[in-house]
Formats: structure tokens, C-alpha cells, sequence
């Protein structure tokens, strides 16, 4: 292992329920009624142009819906951004190159993350999908992340809470680590991230870092 790749949203912050909310919320005030449950079975480790995508096909403006999804998201990033427990204990454990391979937005990563202490591990390696030409599940971004830290995508572990994520892993030729945080009550994910690819299944911070410790040598391959 020479590069470790992380997800954010559900792998560093424990955002997912904060954004799942805000989407239901901007949904519903847009005339098509929506929980944050149903929310969650949807969007979790999409892209914002193909949750948009989803919102116009219900017949509603994607794009106004997702400008105030995001309004209401960054007023709860200005009260607190919550951390999955244990995971700056992760970060400082591996004196290796990092990057965030995200598909949230570049303003959404600046709202959360970069307000947080994570930030400094990254080294400004922070990398959202608007900045190639496909969001995950393509490659694109694990490739893009394993050239910007001068790694094989190879010889880089992938660390996401979505199967999204986890395509995008293996296409790439990572090795593929599918996150659980103790958090996430999502119905089957263990399963969907084990269809996807997964070569492991971590739960939690402590899970993941005896997993990334098992894996750090310079000869690690994903097979």
C-alpha cells in the first residue's frame, strides 16, 4: 500500500443523514413529498448532476431543488460538521500519501470537510468529481487522485461507504474497501458493497484501521 483514497461523505464526516434530510426537505417544499429514509435509499453516493437528473424526471426544477438542498445542508455545515468516530485516529496512523475522491460538490467539500481538522492529512488532495469527465462509478476519479499523489492505482487502497464508490475501485484496479460506519442503518449495504467489489468490508474506524495496517507493505496489489 502506498496511497490510501477515501470518500467523504460517510467515510470522514458523518454527513449522510444531514444531506439525505435537506433533500427531503427541498423535495417536499418543491410539491413532491419525500422523507429523509426514502432520501437515503436514493442518493447516497451520487453525483449532484445525476441526483438532479433524478429530481427533474419527478417533473420538478433539479437544479432550484438542489440549490436549496444545498442552502439548507451548508446551515447545518455552519453549526457543526460531525466526524465518523475514530477516524482521525486513521489518518494519523499512516504516514502515506492521501486524497478525498468525492462526488459531492467542490463547494459541498469546502463547506464540510475543509472545515474540519481532517483537512491538513490531504495536503490539498482533495478531489470532487467535477473536476473529471465522469463521477463514480467510473474510474475516473480514483485514476485521477493515484496520478496527482505519483501512485499506480494499484498500489492504492480505496476506502468508500457506496457501491458507486466501490465500482469505481476496482475499475481503477484499487484494491477496494467497502466502509460500514457504526452510524449507517441502511438496509442490505453490506451485501451491495460485497456485489460491487468490495475486497473487504470494514465497520468502523477500528476495523478499517487494522485492515490498512494488514495491507501496508510497498508489495500490496489488489487482485
Amino acid at each position: 500500500m502506498k496511497a490510501i483514497l477515501f470518500d467523504c461523505d460517510g467515510v470522514l464526516i458523518d454527513s449522510e443523514p444531514m444531506g439525505c434530510a435537506a433533500l427531503a426537505a427541498a423535495i417536499t417544499a418543491a410539491g413532491h413529498d419525500m422523507t429523509p429514509e426514502e432520501a437515503s435509499a436514493i442518493f447516497p453516493g451520487n453525483a449532484a448532476r445525476d441526483s438532479s437528473a433524478w429530481i427533474t424526471a419527478q417533473g420538478l426544477d433539479g437544479p432550484a431543488v438542489m440549490a436549496e438542498a444545498d442552502r439548507m445542508l451548508f446551515a447545518m455545515f455552519d453549526r457543526a460538521v460531525p466526524l465518523i468516530p475514530g477516524i482521525g485516529a486513521v489518518l494519523s496512523a499512516f504516514d502515506l500519501p492521501m486524497a478525498v475522491c468525492s462526488n459531492s460538490s467542490v463547494a459541498r467539500l469546502e463547506h464540510s470537510l475543509g472545515r474540519t481538522p481532517l483537512i491538513g492529512h490531504f495536503r490539498g488532495h482533495v478531489y470532487s468529481a467535477a473536476q473529471v469527465p465522469q463521477p463514480k462509478p467510473a474510474p475516473d476519479l480514483a485514476l485521477f487522485a493515484a496520478a496527482r499523489l505519483g501512485v499506480l492505482p494499484q498500489d492504492a487502497v480505496f476506502v468508500d461507504d457506496n457501491p458507486h464508490g466501490i465500482t469505481c475501485a476496482r475499475a481503477a484496479g484499487c484494491l477496494a474497501i467497502g466502509f460500514i460506519g457504526p452510524a449507517d442503518h441502511r438496509r442490505g449495504l453490506e451485501a451491495r458493497l460485497r456485489a460491487a467489489g468490495a475486497h473487504h468490508i470494514a465497520r468502523g474506524s477500528a476495523e478499517l484501521l487494522a485492515l490498512l495496517h494488514h495491507h501496508h507493505s510497498p508489495s500490496m496489489k489488489a487482485v
